[in-house]
């Protein structure tokens, strides 16, 4: 039933074809509501927000909401969520969210809250979510800051309650955060990697792609891609082979990544021994390449993580 008579709703909103909307709403000027959109009661749409079609928003949230530090802008005062999008009750979408279609949002999530970075300066940055993005209660995605002016989750991503990620994350699309996991500001995570429960994500680090973080886990050093990561510190424990096997990844890929990865964390030779043999040994691929890339940028940067101890108590791959 549609309670239009019960809410305000300024003239200059445009709202599309079967609409309906909920008793006690505040609908804001130069809104724009797709067809077929359910808006629930005390739902609150501040000016420039666009909504697509076939929404569902849940009653109490607040969309395009400007944070009670910034001064009120009607240019960037934005919010987008794309057509199909689920919106749970007390959700609170900042200014700067660009949601995409068919994701789903549940209750008490702050999605475009900004930074908290004591440099940020109220420049005008974005949170992005791709599509058929899931985000669980009480997850918080800050906006970027003006060093990368956005942070970003990809499509079809998970990210379980109280998850959090911090200004200029840039996570990659399939991606798995369980409940608890933080990052601080500039992470990437590259794609199909899962971080279990209660993982913390040092700044700066990057996680590679079909990587396994255990639950627990502190992420000081990079984590290459193809992994699975745990103990403390850090340490390489062997291949993911179960979740590239269950992505489709042959038995002569799998193999040839252990090989790889039998040079880099097994054997005794140092990081430019192995890369070299790598090089030599392997024919291009796109598994090998990915590898050699990822360990050669990250290598003399922050490091990349290391591999566990032998049975002898000697370090692997250690200079």
């Amino acid at each position: 039933m549609d309670f239009r008579k019960h809410s305000v709703i300024h003239a200059g909103a445009q709202i599309g074809e079967n609409v309906e909307i909920g008793p006690f709403c505040y609908i804001d000027k130069d809104v724009v509501i797709g067809d077929g959109t359910w808006i629930g009661s005390n739902v609150t749409i501040y000016e420039g927000a666009r909504i697509g079609k076939r929404c569902k928003i849940m009653p109490n949230s607040i969309i395009a909401g400007v944070p009670h530090n910034l001064k009120y802008d009607v240019e960037s005062n934005t919010a987008e969520i794309g057509d199909d999008t689920w919106i749970g009750s007390n959700v609170t979408v900042f200014e700067g969210a660009r949601i995409g279609k068919s994701c789903e949002i549940f209750p008490g999530a702050v999605i475009a809250g900004i930074p908290q970075d004591l440099k940020f300066a109220g420049e005008k940055t974005t949170a992005e979510i791709g599509d058929r993005t899931t985000i669980r209660e009480y997850v918080t995605v800050n906006r970027g800051t003006k060093e990368a002016w956005k942070t970003v989750v990809g499509s079809d991503c998970l990210l379980m309650a109280y998850a959090h990620v911090a200004h200029d994350c840039l996570i990659g699309d399939h991606v798995i955060l369980a409940n608890n996991v933080t990052l601080a500001g500039h992470v990437v995570i590259e794609d199909w990697a899962i971080l279990e429960g209660l993982v913390a994500v040092q700044q700066f680090m990057c996680i590679g792609q079909h990587s396994f973080v255990a639950g627990g886990s502190l992420v000081r050093k990079n984590v290459p891609p193809y992994v699975k990561a745990a103990r403390e510190p850090l340490s390489y424990v062997g291949v993911n082979s179960v979740g590239l096997t269950r992505r489709k990844f042959n038995e002569s890929q799998i193999h040839l990544i252990h090989e790889i990865y039998r040079r880099l964390y097994v054997s005794s030779y140092k990081m430019d021994q192995a890369l070299e043999m790598i090089e030599n040994e392997f024919s291009p691929s796109e598994e090998r390449d990915n590898i050699l890339k990822f360990v050669k940028k990250f290598s003399n940067d922050k490091g990349i993580m290391r591999g566990f101890r032998g049975l002898n108590g000697s370090s692997v791959n250690e200079d």
